[in-house]
C-alpha cells in the first residue's frame, strides 16, 4: 500500500524537483522558466480547463455538497489565517489579508490534478474540475474584496469594484473556465480539428507547469517569520482538508467527490498566494516561503491523506 502511494506521489514531485535542480544549477535561466510558466498558466492550462468544462456533465459534476464542503472550509481557513496573523503575530491588517490568502489558495491545478489523476485515474477528476471552475474566482474574489475594503476604508466603493473586476477578468484561468461554460451551456460544437489541436496543447500543460513550478521555487527563499510560515502550512495542509472531511462526511458526499474535495484541500499554497502578496506588496516573504516549504512538506502530508482515504 505504502509503495503504491509513493508511486503515485513521487513522479509528480520528481518533475518539480527536476525543474528546481536544473534552474538552481543554471541549465535553465529565470527567463526560460518565466516563459514556460507563462505558456502553461496563460495558455495551456486555460485550454485544459476549457476542454474539461466544455465537456462536463454539469448536472452530475456540480454537486452542491462538494462545493459547499470545500468552499466553506476554505473561507474558514481564510478567516483563521486573517485573524491568527492579527491576534497571534500582531501583523497589520493588510499583511493579515495576504497571510489569510495563503491559507485560502490551495494548489488545486498544478498539484491537485496530477496527484489525483495518478491516484484514482482521469475518470475520477470530475470533482476536481468542479472545484477548479470556482477556485480562482472565489479566492481572488474573497482576497481582493477584503483587501480593497481595508485599503479603501472611508472612500467610495467604485475603486474597490473596479479593482476586483479588473483582477478577475485579466486572469487567463478564469477566462478559460468562462469560455468552457459558454460552450457547454450553449451546445456549441467545437470543430474536430480545433479539439485535436487543443488536445495537443493540453497534454503539455501539467508536466510543463510542474517543471516550471520547480524552477519558480528557486527564487523563493525560506525567509520571514518562521512561526507565521508554520502557521500557514498547518492551516493549508491539515486544517483545510480536515474541515472538508468533516463537512463532506456530514452531508454524505459520494466517494469520488469526497476524495477530490479532501485532496484538493490538502494541497500546498499555490504560487498565486505569492502573486497576491506581491500585487499588494504585503507579507511577500511569508507568502513565498509558505509556497516553498508547504510544497516540500506536502510530500508527506499528501501521503498521509491518501493513506486515510484508501
Amino acid at each position: 500500500m505504502l509503495q503504491s502511494l509513493i508511486d503515485v506521489i513521487l513522479p509528480v514531485f520528481l518533475v518539480i524537483g527536476a525543474g528546481y535542480a536544473s534552474t538552481r544549477l543554471g541549465y535553465f535561466k529565470e527567463i526560460h522558466i518565466d516563459g514556460l510558466m507563462k505558456f502553461t498558466q496563460g495558455f495551456a492550462i486555460p485550454c485544459l480547463l476549457f476542454l474539461a468544462i466544455s465537456n462536463l456533465d454539469l448536472s452530475a459534476s456540480f454537486d452542491p455538497r462538494l462545493l459547499a464542503s470545500f468552499y466553506i472550509a476554505a473561507a474558514l481557513c481564510f478567516c483563521a489565517g486573517l485573524f491568527g496573523a492579527r491576534l497571534i503575530f500582531q501583523r497589520d491588517w493588510e499583511d493579515c489579508v495576504a497571510i489569510g490568502f495563503c491559507c485560502l489558495f490551495s494548489n488545486s491545478v498544478l498539484l491537485g490534478l496530477p496527484i489525483i489523476e495518478r491516484a484514482y485515474g482521469p475518470e475520477n477528476l470530475t470533482g476536481n474540475y468542479a472545484i477548479i471552475a470556482f477556485h480562482s474566482p472565489f479566492c481572488y474574489g474573497v482576497g481582493i474584496t477584503v483587501m480593497e475594503v481595508i485599503r479603501n476604508r472611508g472612500h467610495g466603493g467604485t475603486r474597490m469594484v473596479r479593482s476586483i473586476l479588473s483582477a478577475m477578468f485579466r486572469n487567463a484561468l478564469i477566462l478559460g473556465i468562462a469560455l468552457g461554460f459558454v460552450v457547454n451551456l450553449s451546445g456549441i460544437v467545437v470543430p474536430a480539428v480545433v479539439d485535436e489541436a487543443l488536445g495537443l496543447v493540453t497534454r503539455a500543460a501539467l508536466p510543463g507547469a510542474l517543471f516550471a513550478l520547480g524552477g519558480v521555487l528557486v527564487k523563493y527563499k525560506p525567509e520571514g517569520d518562521l512561526r507565521a510560515i508554520a502557521f500557514v502550512c498547518a492551516i493549508s495542509l491539515m486544517l483545510h482538508p480536515s474541515l472538508v472531511w468533516l463537512f463532506g462526511s456530514s452531508v454524505g458526499l459520494p466517494q469520488d467527490l469526497f476524495r477530490s474535495g479532501v485532496l484538493n484541500a490538502a494541497m500546498a499554497p499555490g504560487f498565486n498566494a505569492y502573486i497576491f502578496a506581491n500585487m499588494y506588496g504585503r507579507a511577500k516573504r511569508v507568502a513565498a516561503s509558505s509556497v516553498l516549504i508547504g510544497t516540500a512538506a506536502s510530500i508527506l502530508t499528501v501521503l498521509f491523506w491518501l493513506t486515510l482515504l484508501g
